[in-house]
């Protein structure tokens, strides 16, 4: 894909485009984007919120369910999402996203979701299943 299709998949999801959400790839085997953890993501002490980090994991791994869709589908949704906050990201850490399919079905998909440092260092990790609609 390239940069403009990249831009406009995101763009078509206004919430990424709020959390500064930048698309790196994205097809049915992967999807990552990338984010700079900014004063207005933070909690208490300048580190990432667990919100923040289960909105950039949602917006990757919808947009894998998305491009993954069978053809008889028109879109998806998250129906279940659980988040393991593994270390903290302070405030100027740039984060990968990295979301993989687990499972696609022709009703529900399920994807995985690391949150990981410039330096491989695991953030978060999460789990959500997509249904197909």
């Amino acid at each position: 894909m390239t940069d403009t299709h990249l831009k406009a998949l995101a763009a078509s999801m206004p919430f990424a485009k709020t959390i500064g959400l930048e698309l790196v790839q994205a097809d049915r085997e992967a999807v990552i984007g990338r984010v700079t953890v900014g004063e207005a993501h933070c909690t208490a002490g300048g580190i990432a919120h667990g919100g923040f980090l289960m909105t950039l994991a949602d917006c990757v791994g919808a947009i894998g369910a998305f491009l993954s869709l069978p053809p008889e589908s028109k879109m998806t949704t998250t129906t279940e999402s659980k988040t393991n906050l593994i270390a903290p990201a302070p405030v100027g850490s740039v984060l990968t996203a990295t979301a993989a399919p687990v499972s696609v079905g022709r009703r529900l998909q399920v994807w995985q979701t690391r949150i990981e440092t410039e330096a491989g260092k695991l953030v978060a990790l999460t789990t959500q299943s997509q249904m197909n609609l």
